[in-house]
């Protein structure tokens, strides 16, 4: 989307400023990126200040269009989801990074999203690890971005490897572990980390978990299960095995998400994948 549009639909005397920001939500990052752009801001097609007054049937429009850093790459192929104008869900496959590293150039969902969306830049709202497979939230601009932050419920699968409880919650301290800048770990000195369960099904060596989180801290689920004595199956960094998956048997199946500016509810779901199905 390379123009956001708003109509002014109130008599009420106000600046540009607080029509954008109490009104509709734009954050004051990008308000003030869009003030030194030419031709950022605009009411009725002429340029306007922030401190500028606005009245009722004034059209703003902030220009959005930005060009993504990362290189289009046309060979890959991940499926929508779901997608509309502020938004758009891809089902990322296991082994496929979010972003580009020094590891990793042109393989990357940043680079599929530049094929589609030339004009836009990568504002993915919830990452996903490498390995980890599911639905991936991206917004198509500043605005939609700042609008989502906790607008959205993430509902996670797993299989962990022995019998669990039939539910429960890990409240546990999450840290970085000091000797390293990836791993983490649970001590008392780590932020607060909440973590909800409940066992769908379970066999003689794994059990399949829907969770829930309150808190989004860097590797959580798989910390927590590896705590409580039930890592992740495949997860060899937290002390699961290689035996019968070759990476972390965790998939983001389920995003429920509030839309900007409205008051509906999309649910968007993805099944799990094969080889986590496979493992019961």
């Amino acid at each position: 989307m390379a123009e956001l549009k708003f109509i002014v639909d109130t008599e009420e005397q106000m600046s540009l400023e607080e029509f954008l920001r109490g009104r509709n939500g734009v954050s004051a990052r990008l308000l003030k990126k869009l003030k030194h752009r030419d031709g950022g801001l605009t009411c009725n097609g002429e340029p306007i200040r922030s401190v500028d007054t606005v009245r009722a049937g004034d059209i703003i429009v902030l220009d959005m269009d930005e060009n993504s850093a990362a290189e289009p790459n046309p060979s890959l192929c991940v499926p929508i989801a779901y997608e509309n104008e502020s938004f758009v869900v891809f089902n990322k496959p296991a082994a496929m990074p979010v972003h580009e590293s020094h590891r990793h150039r042109g393989d990357t969902l940043a680079n599929y999203f530049a094929y589609l969306y030339p004009e836009l830049t990568f504002r993915p709202v919830n990452r996903l690890d490498r390995d980890t497979s599911g639905l991936c939230l991206v917004a198509k601009d500043a605005h939609a971005a700042n609008l989502l932050q906790g607008s959205f419920e993430k509902v996670y699968y797993a299989a962990v490897e022995g019998v669990t409880d039939a539910k429960g919650t890990i409240d546990a301290p999450i840290a970085r572990e000091r000797e390293s800048v990836i791993v983490r770990c649970v001590r008392e000195d780590g932020k607060p980390s909440v973590t909800h369960y409940k066992r769908i099904t379970y066999n003689d060596k794994y059990s399949l978990l829907e969770i829930r989180l309150e808190t989004g801290r860097t590797h959580q689920i798989r910390v927590h299960f590896s705590y409580i004595g039930h890592p992740l199956a495949g997860d060899d960094m937290y002390g699961g095995r290689l035996t019968e998956i070759q990476r972390q048997a965790l998939h983001c199946g389920k995003l429920v998400i509030k839309l900007p500016l409205s008051e509906e509810v999309v649910t968007v779901e993805s099944e799990i994948t094969d080889d986590i199905r496979r493992l019961f």
